[in-house]
Protein backbone atom coordinates (compact mmCIF):
# COMPACT_ATOMS: atom_id res chain seq x y z
CA UNK A 1 0.00 0.00 0.00
CA UNK A 2 0.72 3.35 -0.21
CA UNK A 3 1.58 5.72 2.59
CA UNK A 4 2.02 9.59 1.99
CA UNK A 5 3.25 10.95 4.92
CA UNK A 6 2.74 14.66 5.30
CA UNK A 7 4.81 15.38 8.77
CA UNK A 8 4.58 18.56 7.34
CA UNK A 9 7.41 17.63 4.57
CA UNK A 10 5.51 15.35 1.95
CA UNK A 11 7.02 11.73 1.35
CA UNK A 12 5.56 9.08 0.06
CA UNK A 13 6.50 5.20 1.13
CA UNK A 14 5.34 1.89 0.16
CA UNK A 15 4.22 -0.48 3.16
CA UNK A 16 2.51 -4.05 3.46
CA UNK A 17 -0.86 -3.19 4.11
CA UNK A 18 -4.01 -5.57 5.20
CA UNK A 19 -3.48 -4.94 8.77
CA UNK A 20 -4.90 -2.46 11.38
CA UNK A 21 -3.62 1.07 10.64
CA UNK A 22 -1.83 1.24 13.94
CA UNK A 23 0.59 -1.36 12.98
CA UNK A 24 1.15 0.39 9.79
CA UNK A 25 2.02 3.63 11.89
CA UNK A 26 4.15 1.84 14.41
CA UNK A 27 5.85 0.46 11.18
CA UNK A 28 6.82 3.75 10.17
CA UNK A 29 7.54 4.88 13.94
CA UNK A 30 4.31 7.03 14.03
CA UNK A 31 2.27 7.42 17.55
CA UNK A 32 -0.93 6.59 16.27
CA UNK A 33 -1.50 9.73 18.93
CA UNK A 34 -0.14 12.26 17.11
CA UNK A 35 -1.43 11.63 13.66
CA UNK A 36 -4.50 11.72 11.42
CA UNK A 37 -4.98 9.22 8.80
CA UNK A 38 -7.47 10.23 5.83
CA UNK A 39 -8.48 7.48 3.42
CA UNK A 40 -10.00 9.49 0.65
CA UNK A 41 -11.80 12.17 2.37
CA UNK A 42 -12.63 9.26 5.32
CA UNK A 43 -10.61 9.55 8.61
CA UNK A 44 -9.65 6.22 9.64
CA UNK A 45 -9.25 4.87 13.03
CA UNK A 46 -6.26 3.46 14.64
CA UNK A 47 -7.79 -0.06 14.56
CA UNK A 48 -9.57 -0.01 11.18
CA UNK A 49 -8.01 -2.52 8.30
CA UNK A 50 -6.24 -0.71 5.49
CA UNK A 51 -5.95 -2.66 2.14
CA UNK A 52 -2.80 -3.44 0.01
CA UNK A 53 -3.87 -1.49 -3.16
CA UNK A 54 -5.06 1.80 -0.70
CA UNK A 55 -3.38 4.91 -0.51
CA UNK A 56 -3.90 6.77 2.72
CA UNK A 57 -2.50 9.92 3.76
CA UNK A 58 -1.15 10.91 7.40
CA UNK A 59 -1.09 14.42 8.66
CA UNK A 60 0.23 15.85 11.72
CA UNK A 61 -2.15 16.18 14.38
CA UNK A 62 -1.69 20.01 15.78
CA UNK A 63 -3.49 21.33 18.65
CA UNK A 64 -3.60 24.74 19.71
CA UNK A 65 -3.90 26.76 22.96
Amino acid sequence: MRVILRLPERKEVEVRGGRPLREVLEELGLNPETVVAVRGEELLTSDERVGEEETIEVLSAISGG
